[in-house]
């Protein structure tokens, strides 16, 4: 499991990564907003620890940028301030909890167990770059927009989306999407020519679908 530790205390966050660690977890370690944001955009993460006072700026506008992309990701604050506002705003902008420095090892782990247990925040979600797909409610999000998919639309970019950055071929599309022999090579070609065309009307330039002819589609960016 992937959690994310957004901390600029070097030794606190060495700290923390190592009883992590310990306890099976997988920890990407953030130092800065820019940092944070990079590891969100390009790793697959079950939740987030965030430092609210960081060097570039505050970690509310990490919050709000994963909410505003409708992300249910965990959110717990690590925070040293005490004031009651700060943790009013932390929650009111969507964080699940916050844990004031200093804490103890135990209680992190716990806390991050008892989020991780929360259901509402279950749905399954990928996401490639700024292309959030929410499995569950079968949305597609791109910077917090929502992008209309017919069902099949929807099935072929989420397949593009868990292989992203390889080639899947046509084949492999028919024998994973078609249970009933509907689907044939022409319609997944035209299926794909409708997702680019809504790439571009939502303005999605950063990413692009591509053609490997004779074999079938990549998504990457560009």
């Amino acid at each position: 499991m992937n959690l994310l530790l957004v901390e600029d205390d070097p030794v606190l966050a060495r700290g923390i990564q190592i009883n992590l660690e310990t306890e099976g977890y997988r920890v990407f370690l953030a130092n800065s907003l820019r940092t944070a944001f990079a590891i969100n955009e390009n790793e697959k993460l079950s939740l987030v620890l965030l430092d609210l006072g960081l060097g570039d700026g505050s970690g509310i506008e990490f919050l709000i940028k994963v909410r505003e992309s409708q992300s249910r990701l965990p959110i717990i604050i690590l925070t040293a301030k005490t004031d009651e506002d700060s943790v009013v705003e932390a929650l009111q902008r969507g964080a699940n909890d916050y844990v004031k420095k200093p804490f103890g090892n135990k209680e992190l782990v716990a806390r991050i167990k008892a989020v991780l247990r929360e259901p509402q925040m279950r749905e399954t979600q990928t996401r490639f770059g700024e292309l959030l797909l929410l499995i569950d409610q079968r949305i597609v999000m791109y910077k917090g927009k929502a992008v209309e998919m017919n069902r099949r639309e929807f099935d072929i970019l989420f397949l593009l989306v868990q292989r992203a950055n390889t080639i899947v071929s046509r084949e492999n599309i028919l024998q994973i999407l078609d249970k009933d022999g509907e689907i044939f090579d022409r319609t997944i070609d035209s299926h794909v020519s409708h997702l680019r065309s809504k790439f571009r009307s939502s303005e999605i330039a950063d990413l692009k679908i591509s053609s490997v002819y004779g074999v079938g589609y990549r998504l990457e960016r560009v």
